[in-house]
């Protein structure tokens, strides 16, 4: 009779896939490791291409990478663990990712992330009773001049606020059209993962989609070429544009934003030329001499 108890029995070894599909992935697979000198190089790619097969990567997954590369399961299942990219259980066709790293959690990540929680009844890592949307916080998206940003299967959509958010999530499980703010129309996660294993996008139009920084990212980038053109901010958010708008996507928050370093409002003070604290002569604000003495 069985108690219940977790004898920590060995798991018997993975389920092989269906005669048709293993050939499918083998002629796939070959492809992939033609590109690499040492087989073994073609591991992150394998592990979308399985991805791609069933949404996340299976244990039949990582005996496929494995027994086509000469590893051990135990090698490939720590790969496929150490990179968020790889997904480890059914999940939904549109992986909802909400930055809440700084400079997004403060802009508005951070609300955004608990509004969508509840706007779709789930936990971070959950997926909608549909299978259409699983919600996740992630790290740096490195589109921190248009924060607070959300990435649909790995493709922009930037200054959003709680409204916005919700409105694209509502789209996504309703399957009406959306578009990102840059970068190529939507596709499903498994779509999107067999691209990311290095096949052609056969969308029309797709790899045309343009994608590329905006023009806060490129500001450094035009100095150090010796623009000395005068310096251009966006509007704030929600504001009409002041203007003619620059060609390139804008930011959101260029705009000079109050701090405590330099807001006299602040209960902290402003900070003077010394950094040392609210008074404003020059003094040290603790009543401490230059030489800290008391």
């Amino acid at each position: 009779m069985s108690t219940g108890t977790d004898l920590g029995m060995p798991q018997l070894p993975a389920p092989d896939y269906p005669t048709d599909v293993r050939a499918r992935l083998e002629a796939d697979a070959r492809e992939v490791i033609g590109r690499y000198p040492d087989s073994r190089s073609a591991l992150l790619p394998l592990l979308h291409l399985v991805q791609a097969e069933e949404g996340y990567v299976t244990r039949t997954g990582v005996r496929f990478c494995a027994e086509r590369l000469g590893l051990t399961t135990a090698e490939v299942t720590a790969v496929a663990t150490f990179y968020t990219m790889y997904r480890r259980k059914p999940s939904g066709d549109y992986q909802v990712g909400v930055c809440t790293n700084t400079l997004c959690a403060v802009l508005g990540g951070d609300a955004i992330f608990d509004a969508l929680k509840s706007h779709l009844g789930v936990e971070n890592g959950e997926t909608t009773g549909d299978g259409k949307v699983t919600l996740e916080h992630i790290e740096c998206n490195a589109a921190c001049d248009f924060a607070p940003v959300l990435m649909v299967n790995w493709e922009f959509f930037d200054n959003q606020t709680v409204e916005s958010a919700k409105r694209l999530v509502d789209d996504l499980r309703a399957g009406r059209t959306v578009e990102p703010t840059r970068g190529a129309p939507l596709c499903t996660y498994r779509e999107t993962s067999r691209i990311l294993a290095g096949f052609p996008d056969e969308r029309s139009g797709a790899v045309d989609a343009g994608g590329g920084a905006g023009h806060a990212s490129l500001a450094g980038l035009r100095l150090a070429k010796g623009d000395t053109g005068p310096a251009r901010v966006g509007p704030p958010r929600g504001a009409p544009p002041l203007g003619e708008r620059p060609p390139e996507h804008p930011s959101s928050h260029d705009a000079p934003q109050p701090t405590s370093a330099s807001d006299p409002r602040h209960p902290s003070g402003p900070v003077t030329g010394g950094g040392r604290g609210p008074a404003t002569d020059g003094r040290p604000a603790t009543g401490t001499t230059e030489e800290g003495e008391e």
